[in-house]
């Protein structure tokens, strides 16, 4: 039994394990309203005093300096959106947007520049404005760091959101207004970013710059899904309370993207313990997960023998779909393991039992997906 295993795990953690173990399958969806869904008024808040962030640097970041860098917009990626946020505590990225970079190696030459600066101006807004939340810039104790984060937070609503800010070249600057929109657009951005990953040598280090992608990737999905995005990030939380390392909560997203669009074309009526249980059982396949996404990139333009080489790496593989630099699934084997132990534990428990004893079946999903066909 899950819950059994969990003695080295905080007292709050212990107990939601044990609040969605003892949930009947049936009753998934209803979980997920009651325990899962964030409070709207502290999102609401959130949005409030985000748009307030985003628009100070974007009035004050390299203000009278000589060189011509600015800030060009502000954009929230992960757990910021109502989709997928999660109660408690979640983690979300902004990407501080720099017009006037030439190119992806400009920001990672400038980027301890771009971060010491972001810094400055988010330290002297934490002096200067009222928030409707706590806010609380997070400083690192290493000189020239190329990471910074702030929190908002509400005690008194136990919401904690905490964002990795990231400078990011706007690599999409002049084709974000294309209308209609044409892959082939983007497919020479991607040209561009693999042949300077290949360079540098940092394949996968750019993906903060197509943040408002994965944004759209998302976005006009279904509420269900987005639901089961939810169920999955919360049993990947409780994972981490007691297995380190885990591979990333990414990945796990993705897979979920993943099960549903394969899953949900033989069954219409769907069943969240059904999509659950599918990306469990593709969580204990992991040594053949070789999944990707051709909704930003296709395989009919120059960068396709690149792709052809990347989906051909050894598995578990998951493209970003919004960058094809970036293996999401890591390459920490053994992270992989300990969750799809726990995956089987899952699995053979009493969790997918129905009323009459029988149990709930998985979705038949395979792990690689070039012997899949999906929208």
């Amino acid at each position: 039994m899950p819950g059994a295993r969990l003695q080295s795990a905080s007292i709050p953690a212990l107990r939601m394990a044990r609040e969605l173990f003892r949930t009947p399958i049936w009753r998934l969806d209803k979980f997920i309203e009651d325990h899962l869904f964030p409070d709207i008024i502290f999102l609401t808040e959130v949005r409030a005093d985000v748009e307030l962030i985003g628009a100070f640097l974007m009035e004050r970041c390299f203000q009278g300096a000589a060189h011509p860098v600015r800030v060009s917009r502000v954009v929230m990626g992960g757990c910021y959106n109502e989709y997928t946020a999660l109660k408690g505590r979640s983690e979300a990225n902004m990407a501080v947007f720099l017009i006037n970079l030439a190119s992806f190696e400009d920001q990672f030459r400038r980027q301890g520049e771009f971060i010491e600066e972001i810094w400055r101006h988010l330290c002297q807004l934490q002096q200067e404005k009222q928030f409707k939340l706590k806010f609380e810039v997070q400083s690192s104790e290493q000189p020239n760091s190329r990471s910074l984060s702030f929190k908002l937070s509400s005690p008194e609503r136990q919401h904690e959101l905490e964002f990795d800010v990231q400078p990011a070249y706007d690599a999409l600057y002049e084709v974000r207004h294309c209308k209609p929109f044409d892959s082939s657009n983007y497919n020479e951005i991607y040209a561009q970013l693999i042949h300077e990953c290949t360079i540098l040598n940092k394949e996968g280090e750019f993906s903060i710059c197509f943040t408002d992608l994965y944004q759209n990737f998302l976005k006009y999905r279904a509420p269900k899904l987005w639901n089961l995005i939810r169920l999955v990030k919360h049993w990947y939380q409780l994972c981490k309370e007691k297995l380190k390392p885990l591979p990333p909560q990414y990945a796990l997203e993705l897979l979920t993207v993943y099960a549903w669009e394969c899953g949900i074309q033989d069954n219409p009526g769907l069943h969240t313990a059904q999509c659950f249980r599918t990306v469990l059982e593709l969580v204990t396949q992991y040594k053949s997960l070789r999944i990707y996404w051709t909704w930003c990139y296709d395989f009919r333009h120059e960068i396709s023998a690149y792709l052809q080489r990347q989906i051909n790496k050894a598995s578990p593989l998951i493209l970003d779909p919004v960058d094809p630099t970036r293996n999401v699934a890591g390459s920490d084997l053994q992270a992989w393991d300990l969750l799809a132990k726990e995956a089987k534990i899952w699995i053979r428990s009493t969790f997918f039992m129905n009323p009459d004893m029988s149990v709930v079946d998985a979705w038949d999903v395979l792990p690689d997906r070039q012997e899949c066909v999906f929208l």
